[in-house]
């Protein structure tokens, strides 16, 4: 089960609604199973079809994540006109190992759905997403 407080979800939200028509991303940290932060990312590929945070802020924010002694637990993204499921691309560039991947479909636009996997070796698993 991977839990994350609403006020997280609701930053999420909000930053894929305001990159519209192109996917958003980002990093959540953490420690302990618990969610500590939220990292907007800038979308490198300006695509609405295709994301890949931005070299640098990834330098970056892995350093912070390091200095505060926390861990990467999720990496968010939005899917502006599918569901809240992996596309092929994206199981094939899901090589962080452990870390569970956070989709906001914005298909529905008034009610965006937000569902988490793990993606491991190419096989999808839905995980348990509990939003407290």
């Amino acid at each position: 089960m991977f839990q994350i407080e609403r006020h997280f979800i609701e930053d999420m939200l909000t930053h894929a609604k305001a990159e519209d028509p192109n996917e958003c991303c980002g990093l959540i940290a953490g420690k302990d199973g618990r969610v500590a932060r939220v990292f907007r990312a800038t979308n490198s590929e300006r695509s609405p079809v295709r994301y890949n945070v931005e070299p640098k802020e990834l330098l970056h924010i892995d350093k912070e994540i390091e200095s505060k002694g926390w861990e990467l637990v999720s990496i968010y993204h939005s899917h502006t006109h599918s569901e809240a499921y992996p596309s092929a691309t994206d199981v094939r560039l899901a090589f962080w190992s452990g870390a569970t991947y956070l989709i906001i479909s914005l298909q529905d636009k008034d009610n965006p759905v937000v569902r988490a996997f793990k993606i491991e070796d190419g096989v999808i698993s839905e995980e348990q997403l509990q939003i407290v």
